[in-house]
């Protein structure tokens, strides 16, 4: 089979064969593999719908089985808000599939066309009579190639594809008898803690450990360079030995961060490798610095100002000045930002691992099970096929987490102690502060615009990290423990993936409306001495938040209401309807709203809209602000094209979760650090959105029953950060352009504007 050319459904391609993904076992019950992981997303409920629909079962014979190496289709990474159109699709045609084989084989059997056949809830039959079951057929019949001419259902005969099912965990999980992996007990358990540096560059000088080895209790203080742990009998006593060894271990901390306050100056100092459309031709060069996307102006030197185009005689654009800006009246521009973010998982990453010298196993929470054996492998120096590696859910999380890096740890402490299960668990300072940090951003825009407000000409210039770190993808392993041994592994820069599998820093770089000419410069810093990786959305929220942003300001300066602006550039259909749809609702709530603020606060709505990568769901929202000491978020009012929604209730727990995790970003969280180390280890130092500031949110589902279905896990976020900032500029009529929209930035932005007011 030409996999390059097959038009089966994508996941399907690298795992043909049926049996990977299905089973009839045991008796009445239908056995579903995925690849794609359970983080707090609600993939297994959505995906079991999906089989059961094909099927023609009940759901409630559908058991997802936890994602195994060498059991589990190898799906990659769960991610991208792809598991839908991944795993979900490759699960419709593997079961359409299995249906039509064992429908065919039951009426061989009996000496009747398929034709005559029906199933019902896994048993065939032929009139009245029954004629077996899926649980009756030779397993052997699922051993075979997927088959690219199969035909899976039309959605006008759905029955259980778009029905609001509800999660079986989460009851578990809201009276906590859920159990994570945090929660596993095996025979001969043993207690690992890592002694983690002080700070990003320090290197481990020397370490007492002579009185902590002698302990009872501990089995082993293993050390390897900057890289050293201990294992114990009991937890309570690897914490005690931890803290012990910290006490007698010496350091060395170069300072090599940069000033916390001036990221956005930072990241253009950097060198860099830049990828550029220029009115829709991609180009990649690679250089020293960033190159500015105006050859008269400095990059860092652009302030968000409204400036008239220069010209020369005649009329033509002066040197400097796009193509687009030769009709413009003017060109607006403004300059945005987002700090290091950090991941801040309700649990801290855990792990267990079992050595016993010929096969490693791994129990983890890691997004990309295969992706972490190779990393493993080469880490450790083993074989891969020595190595298994099993999914156990851990808290929710969207990218890139300390959960590969834990897996890591466990595993190396497991060697010195062969047999015997060991379970490492983070602390609260290690997940804040070693785990990957969501990358800092820079964005600056310029429109040429013409006399009527409209957008001739658009540019967009963006600095960044890269966006992707994970296991598996480079020839040397990126697990933070592997960079710490005496003979370390390189650290690697992360990078960005290729546009066509969603990019990274330039997720959503590229507006979604219909303009003249759109040129992106997306410059990929290096040499970054923070841990930067993949966290939900990646580029897009700053993208979106920065465009959007624009958006609004430039529809102020045209004197347009901000939804007509924005309707009046746009072309796509259902962007236009998900745009409508929010700002419905949001007019609806506050017409029923008689409440009024009291004297020192005051109110703004403000929208933002996007389609997620430009290829996956469509968004819209309309955020509601208070005003006053600081930034009270009231409502926000969603809507969502998802296409065909599997389960809607998902949908809705999906966006409304996005929503508010951009919310957390957008008002409160920054990583903090000085010149040698990060500062925020806690909850304090690091605050986020507490339920007491949990605002109303509704998510409208604008029904496209007949469309392919799309992600929802991401599409949130940048519109939610837009519709909050540009809210806050409506109470205020002062614009924030950097987040988080904390009171004192607000303070800055209204000194600044007071400042060019008198200037």
């Amino acid at each position: 089979m030409d996999n390059a050319n097959s038009p089966l459904p994508f996941s399907l391609r690298a795992n043909p064969r049926l049996s990977t993904w299905l089973g009839f076992d045991p008796p009445g019950r239908v056995r579903v593999r995925s690849g794609k992981v359970e983080i707090g997303q609600g993939i297994r409920t959505a995906l079991a719908q999906i089989a059961a629909e094909e099927l023609d079962v009940a759901f409630a014979r559908i058991d997802m089985a936890p994602p195994r190496t060498a059991l589990s289709p190898d799906e990659a990474v769960t991610s991208g808000s792809l598991s839908i159109q991944h795993s979900g699709e490759a699960l419709r045609h593997v079961c359409a599939q299995a249906r039509a084989l064992c429908l065919a084989h039951v009426a061989a059997a009996h000496g009747l066309p398929a034709r005559a056949l029906r199933v019902e809830d896994g048993v065939f039959l032929h009139g009245a009579d029954r004629l077996g079951s899926y649980w009756e057929i030779d397993a052997a019949v699922l051993d075979c190639p997927a088959d690219p001419q199969v035909v899976p259902k039309a959605g006008a005969a759905y029955r259980e594809v778009g029905r609001s099912r509800p999660r079986d965990d989460i009851a578990e999980k809201v009276y906590g008898r859920y159990r994570y992996i945090h929660d596993i007990e095996l025979p001969g358990l043993l207690h690992g803690r890592m002694l983690r540096p002080p700070s990003p560059a320090a290197r481990l000088l020397a370490l007492d450990d002579t009185e902590v080895a002698a302990w009872p209790g501990v089995i082993a203080v293993p050390r390897d360079g900057t890289l050293a742990g201990v294992i114990a009998a009991r937890e309570d006593l690897a914490e005690r030995a931890l803290a012990r060894l910290a006490a007698g271990a010496t350091w060395d901390e170069p300072a090599t961060l940069p000033d916390a306050a001036a990221l956005p100056a930072w990241l253009k100092t950097l060198p860099c490798d830049t990828l550029q459309w220029r009115g829709g031709t991609a180009a990649a060069t690679e250089g020293d610095g960033a190159t500015p996307p105006r050859s008269s102006r400095a990059a860092q030197d652009i302030a968000p100002t409204v400036l008239e185009a220069a010209r020369s005689p005649g009329g033509a654009p002066a040197p400097g000045v796009g193509a687009g800006a030769a009709a413009a009246v003017r060109t607006l521009r403004a300059a945005y930002s987002r700090p290091f973010l950090k991941h801040a998982s309700i649990g801290p990453s855990c792990a267990l691992a079992r050595d016993d010298g010929a096969r490693l196993e791994i129990w983890t929470h890691s997004q990309a099970i295969y992706n972490l054996r190779r990393d493993l492998a080469l880490a450790l120096r083993r074989p891969e096929d020595a190595i298994v590696v099993e999914h156990v859910q851990g808290a929710g999380c969207y990218g890139h987490n300390g959960a590969d890096d834990v897996a890591y740890d466990a595993a190396w402490l497991a060697g010195h102690c062969p047999g015997r299960p060991v379970r490492v668990q983070w602390s609260r300072a290690d997940e804040l502060n070693w785990s990957p940090l969501g990358p800092a951003m820079a964005v600056e825009l310029e429109a040429d615009v013409g006399a009527d407000g409209r957008i001739l000409a658009w540019r967009h210039a963006a600095w960044s990290p890269g966006h992707g770190l994970r296991p598996g993808r480079a020839p040397s392993p990126t697990l933070l423990g592997s960079w710490h041994l005496a003979t370390p592994f390189p650290r690697l820069d992360a990078v960005d993936a290729p546009r066509a599998v969603g990019g990274g820093m330039d997720r959503n770089a590229e507006p979604g409306y219909a303009f003249a000419r759109v040129d992106v410069a997306c410059h990929r810093v290096r040499d970054v001495p923070l841990r930067a990786s993949a966290l939900r959305a990646l580029g897009a929220h700053a993208n979106v938040f920065a465009i959007e942003s624009f958006m609004d300001e430039l529809a102020q300066a045209a004197g347009m209401h901000p939804r007509d602006y924005r309707l009046a550039h746009i072309e796509d259909p259902r962007m236009a309807a998900v745009l409508r749809a929010a700002w419905r609702a949001s007019d609806l709530a506050e017409g029923q709203d008689g409440a009024s603020p009291d004297g020192d606060s005051v109110r703004g709505r403000g929208c933002g809209v996007a389609r997620y990568k430009g290829t996956g769901a469509y968004c819209a929202v309309v955020a509601h602000v208070e005003v006053d000491d600081q930034v009270r978020l009231r409502a926000l009012h969603i809507a969502v094209d998802v296409g065909l929604a599997i389960n809607p209730d998902g949908v809705r727990q999906q966006i409304e979760g996005g929503a508010l995790q951009a919310a957390s970003w957008t008002l409160q969280e920054a990583v903090r650090f000085d010149a040698t180390r990060l500062l925020d280890g806690d909850w304090e130092s690091y605050p986020i959105l507490r339920f007491s500031q949990a605002p109303h949110v509704s998510v409208d589902i604008v029904s496209r029953p007949a469309d392919a279905p799309l992600g929802a896990g991401e599409a949130a976020l940048g519109p939610t950060a837009a519709a909050i900032a540009n809210a806050v500029a409506q109470a205020l009529g002062v614009r924030v352009r950097d987040m988080p929209l904390t009171p004192d930035r607000i303070m800055q932005a209204m000194n600044d504007e007071e400042t060019n007011a008198n200037g």
